[in-house]
């Protein structure tokens, strides 16, 4: 029978691998402090902060992790993401790495900016 799928953080991080689990822990920190107010929910099958628009996710994967802000943020931090593999969606942490805590913080307060200024409804 498989393993049943995580439904909150808490339960995502305990099923993450065990090379992750401080990564994952610290970006939550950073993310819980930066969005307090944020309804935290597994949404297809990643850890989300909605208000009730997407703000961020983060994921663990076998060898790294993700943060995931709104494409805004992504493309606001473009020049100091240059350090780090990242995609048009996410920047990637491996576990190998440091997690990088004050860009981070700076980028989820972005995100959070660029949500609660917007006026659509729009989830993403």
């Amino acid at each position: 029978m498989p393993a049943k799928k995580p439904t909150t953080i808490a339960q995502y991080v305990a099923a993450a691998p065990s090379a992750g689990r401080p990564h994952l822990k610290q970006i939550y920190a950073i993310l819980k402090s930066v969005a307090p107010d944020a309804e935290e929910t597994i949404k297809w099958n990643t850890p989300f902060f909605v208000e009730p628009r997407f703000v961020f996710a983060f994921a663990a994967f076998k060898a790294h992790c993700a943060f995931t802000p709104n494409a805004a943020t992504l493309a606001h931090f473009q020049k100091e993401l240059k350090a780090y593999k990242t995609t048009k969606n996410f920047l990637q942490v491996p576990y190998a790495d440091e997690v990088p805590e004050d860009l981070i913080r700076r980028m989820a307060m972005h995100s959070l900016e660029v949500v609660t200024a917007r006026d659509d409804d729009s989830f993403w």
